[in-house]
């Protein structure tokens, strides 16, 4: 049920050319999923201290950021029994796509952060979904495990950026799921776990 509201959210469906790159580069796809998880841990802890003020918001982040943390852990050690180096990897342009376009202003800053949230929540859950049957069974199980988790995240992210706003977010919200769909569906120059159609040779 979680999954059809997600998909719902969503702009678009991960293209079928992102998958078939993902399985040509599973170490690329496993090292920055672990930045992702880094990246959103620190971006909760981010959120915890500059809105301290915010007790709902400091209770969801927190959870959030632990939860980031342990998956984090998780994609480090499976990497470590795969023998696999994990090497720095340059950011793709997605997150800095979406914060590119966040008003300044502190009146909206924070809840178009947290609707960004809640996109780079809901894509990451689909993707997940997306590419889980097509994995090893290890794999599989182990992005299945994190559909539940994910899901929950996008759905305080939308939950906090409704209750700090004071303005129905309906119309913030459509004008970051066209933006979200032209970073997905445009063509990117480097694979990455939120990068868009791989650009063809």
């Amino acid at each position: 049920m979680i999954l059809k509201e997600i998909l719902e959210f969503l702009p678009c469906e991960t293209p079928a050319p992102w998958l078939d790159e993902a399985l040509r580069q599973p170490t690329i796809l496993l090292i920055d999923h672990a930045n992702c998880e880094k990246k959103a841990a620190a971006t909760a802890m981010s959120l915890l201290y500059r809105y301290s003020e915010h007790t709902e918001l400091l209770r969801k982040m927190s959870q959030l950021a632990r939860e980031e943390l342990l998956h984090f852990e998780q994609v480090v050690n499976i990497i470590s029994e795969r023998g696999i180096e994990y090497i720095h990897l340059g950011p793709s342009r997605y997150a800095g796509g979406m914060r590119e376009h966040l008003r300044k202003d502190a009146k909206h800053v924070l809840v178009d952060t947290l609707i960004v949230g809640a996109f780079v929540e809901a894509r990451s859950c689909e993707r997940f979904a997306k590419i889980a049957p097509l994995l090893d069974p290890q794999l599989s199980k182990f992005y299945r495990s994190l559909l539940k988790s994910e899901a929950r995240h996008f759905q305080d992210y939308l939950a906090l950026a409704a209750l700090y706003s004071d303005s129905d977010i309906g119309p913030d919200v459509a004008r970051f799921r066209e933006i979200e769909r032209d970073l997905i569906e445009r063509e990117d120059t480097q694979f990455r776990f939120h990068s868009g159609v791989p650009r063809s040779e």
